[in-house]
């Protein structure tokens, strides 16, 4: 067989369906995906590649799916941390973006989350932010995935004016992208508080129609609920449930705040739920009860938010943050283990994304979205099992090489789709701009 590369490496783990461990396997690479998967020694008889790349002391992962973030709001990392999340919403975060945010704000901060998630190992984002237009251009130019979320809430900004017009605009995006190889559009109405049930109702009717995703933050915190009762007489999801809105096009994120009944209903629903921990901590927003969700049969996925309430798109840190988080939750050492938690950053964020069938886990035919992590430094040693020191040991900065179908865009550490100074240096512009005058950084 003749391919364009050859990957081989000592260890990878596909995440296929019996949670492989392979030693001394390879990886052949044509035209963007997977030509097969198969012992090293085989590889070196039966295949002649173009290009052959050596990673002893590696692991192969699939690309890493990040399944919340609103990605320019990197540029507004640290601005006002420690306070809840009402407060930090609508005294600091919607003002600074009513003052700030168009489309320069979201090209720039879009390339530095790039930047840091492909760094990370992140292959694809599902994104929430306005100008989605922009961030999907600037993450296909990065040759990254998006979903890029159709943005619709009540209020007027410099994006939009009204319900309607955050709708049309998110058709045109999707006119503009519905055959892109790198990007898909989702419908991504903010929260049931900031969206009213006629905007809703639409919203379900377009995502039907067009057989998109829906991307919505729910049951993020306790206020969220009591202002539904008070308002709608029922619970989100129970609002969400009436206008028709669970099913398997739902990507609900947080859900913190969750009572029995509501589990199964999202079981039953084929409903999909994104866990976010770090951001959840760091806000006090409550637990998301993911090894009850797990038990019940609900898809778990895993997101950073955004890096303005996280601080980092680190991935692999909020795997290993779920897989103890979940353990201190549950009350069970054995809840969510690294198998679990790997699972929940790729094939299951690819599966509430509806990518299943093209990314997630390495297997002949998919889409060539890979990941090679450096296992061979001292905090690795010894390596008894290469998944648990996968998740409870490694960190972002052991990434060294990372492709998107087929595509190098990660090499020896060093983005090749990015240029990493004038990235930074367009974030620190940002700051000077946006920091209050006198205020010392």
């Amino acid at each position: 067989m003749q391919t364009e590369l050859l990957i081989h490496a000592d260890w990878m783990l596909p995440v296929d369906s019996r949670d492989s461990t392979l030693e001394h396997h390879s990886i052949a690479v044509d035209r963007g995906r997977i030509a097969a998967v198969l012992p090293r020694a085989e590889a070196e008889t039966q295949i002649q590649a173009a290009q052959t790349v050596e990673l002893p002391g590696h692991v192969l992962i699939p690309g890493l799916v990040n399944a919340h973030t609103h990605s320019p709001m990197t540029l507004l990392r640290g601005l006002a941390d420690d306070l809840p999340l009402m407060t930090w919403l609508h005294e600091h975060i919607w003002p600074a973006e009513g003052r700030w945010v168009d489309t320069e704000f979201v090209a720039d901060g879009t390339r530095l989350a790039a930047l840091e998630m492909l760094r990370g190992g992140v292959t694809c984002f599902n994104d929430m932010y306005f100008y989605p237009e922009v961030t999907a251009r600037v993450a296909a130019e990065a040759g990254m995935r998006v979903l890029a979320g159709m943005i619709v809430v009540d209020f007027p900004t410099r994006y939009a004016e009204t319900a309607d017009e955050y709708l049309h605009r998110g058709l045109e995006l999707h006119d503009q992208y519905r055959e892109h190889t790198l990007v898909r559009p989702a419908f991504a109405p903010h929260s049931p508080y900031a969206v009213s049930d006629a905007p809703l109702e639409r919203v379900r009717t377009l995502a039907d129609e067009l057989e998109v995703p829906i991307h919505i933050h729910l049951h993020e915190t306790r206020d969220e609920i009591q202002q539904s009762l008070r308002d709608h007489g029922q619970r989100p999801l129970a609002r969400l449930d009436r206008m028709g809105m669970l099913g398997p096009q739902l990507v609900a994120i947080h859900m913190t705040q969750l009572e029995d009944a509501e589990i199964e209903r999202l079981a039953s629903t084929g409903s999909h739920v994104v866990h976010c921990p770090e951001s959840n901590l760091k806000l006090a927003s409550g637990f998301c009860p993911v090894a009850r969700l797990l038990e019940a049969g609900v898809n778990v996925a895993l997101g950073t938010d955004g890096a303005a309430s996280n601080n980092d798109l680190d991935l692999l840190a909020e795997m290993r943050t779920a897989a103890l988080l979940a353990k201190g939750v549950a009350g069970s050492a054995s809840a969510v283990p690294a198998t679990a938690a790997l699972r929940m950053a790729t094939l299951n964020g690819a599966r509430a994304l509806g990518l299943d069938d093209e990314i997630g886990s390495l297997e002949q035919g998919k889409a060539a979205d890979i990941v090679a992590l450096d296992l061979g430094s001292h905090s690795h040693q010894p390596l008894y099992n290469v998944c648990s020191q996968l998740v409870y040991t490694a960190a972002s900065h052991r990434v060294s090489q990372v492709w998107v179908h087929g595509r190098q865009v990660i090499r020896d550490s060093h983005p090749l789709t990015l240029d990493e100074p004038g990235v930074i240096a367009a974030a620190r512009d940002w700051q000077q701009r946006i920091r209050p005058a006198g205020e010392s950084g």
